[in-house]
């Protein structure tokens, strides 16, 4: 009993994955010949957008963080008397 694969079963096994391959690489080629040498995403691209997104999305988390605390000083009626009778800044409650 041999274990070398028949040249039929082998040939057969790889016809899928040839396919495959010059597939990938017609479609890379496309994209380079339709977007551009110098617009063709990658994988270090890809990162560095995603890491701009989240710089982004933290930038304006902030920002809401912000505004929220802006508006939310002095809303409520306890909150003004205190501010207004500058107890808080002397460490005493009402």
């Amino acid at each position: 009993m041999s274990m070398t694969p028949s040249p039929q079963a082998t040939g057969l096994a790889d016809l899928p994955r040839a396919v495959l391959s010059v597939a990938a690489g017609m479609i890379d080629t496309m994209e380079r010949a339709v977007v551009g040498e110098a617009r063709v995403r990658t994988a270090r691209g890809n990162a560095w957008e995603a890491v701009l997104a989240d710089r982004a999305r933290a930038h304006q988390r902030d920002e809401i963080r912000r505004q929220v605390a802006h508006r939310s000083v002095g809303s409520s009626p306890r909150s003004k008397a205190v501010h207004a009778s500058g107890s808080l800044a002397l460490g005493r409650r009402s």
